[in-house]
């Protein structure tokens, strides 16, 4: 696959696509060991090796990274009271390429914590984030009543079949699809798996079970999971296997 050379140095966050074409005018760009006169000059990132300023570069196609989002935080690039999860990325993702195509795929409400996506592959956002995906996604859930061996029973049995969420605000009624739950060795601890992305579903299935959730963390999604080694708001580049696992059919 090639690419525009000026569209991969910005993609690299080198700036505007007028700063690139200064860059490559002056010399500062080799392909293969030859100077590059040409921004145009058509490109193939898994052959090509691209020097800038005598440093080659390690360039990829697409950008996935890995945050585990803290609380009081919200998803989205702008907040005029809160800051964004966006605002704890590096320069290298606020400039050029990255700033104009990164995005979430998924959010996750401010008072939530845990496993955050962020890439700039459009077609894979897409095909998570469709309701008809049915992308499996697991969180660890801390409620504010304990359960006792019969509400645990009950509670497993009418989130396999699923059930009827009343409406909330804006947000409409619905009957949520069937789930799967797996009880900790703490009576008001859970890990809930769900294939669907209502507005605040988890808390509003609990709160039609007649419970609260307190504490929530998304910890995998369509079997990726959470690197336990990142503190909240650190986040990291998704290794190859990591985004084939993420990207693997529904």
């Amino acid at each position: 696959m090639t690419d525009r050379l000026d569209k991969i140095l910005g993609h690299k966050g080198f700036g505007t696509r007028k700063d690139v074409r200064r860059m490559v005018r002056a010399g500062r760009v080799l392909v293969n060991g030859e100077a590059a006169n040409d921004p145009g000059l058509h490109c193939d990132i898994d052959r090509d090796e691209i020097c800038v300023d005598g440093e080659i570069l390690s360039l990829e196609k697409n950008i996935y990274l890995m945050m585990n989002k803290p609380q009081n935080v919200v998803c989205a690039n702008k907040d005029g009271l809160h800051s964004t999860v966006f605002s704890l990325l590096d320069d290298e993702y606020q400039t050029g390429f990255a700033l104009e195509n990164l995005h979430l795929i998924g959010r996750l409400d401010i008072d939530t914590e845990g496993l955050l996506i962020f890439t700039t592959d459009g077609k894979l956002t897409h095909r998570l984030i469709s309701p008809k995906s049915n992308c499996p996604k697991t969180y660890f859930v801390r409620l504010e009543k304990a359960l006792d061996e019969n509400l645990k029973k009950e509670y497993e049995k009418k989130l396999e079949q699923g059930f009827y969420i009343p409406p909330e605000g804006n947000e409409a009624e619905f009957t949520c699809l069937s789930s799967k739950v797996e009880f900790t060795q703490k009576d008001d601890e859970v890990f809930l798996t769900i294939v669907e992305g209502k507005f605040h579903q988890v808390k509003r299935m609990f709160a039609a079970l007649g419970n609260a959730v307190i504490y929530l963390k998304r910890v995998s999604m369509n079997g990726l999971k959470l690197d336990d080694s990142l503190e909240c708001g650190q986040y990291r580049k998704l290794t190859a296997e990591e985004v084939e696992l993420l990207s693997r059919d529904l």
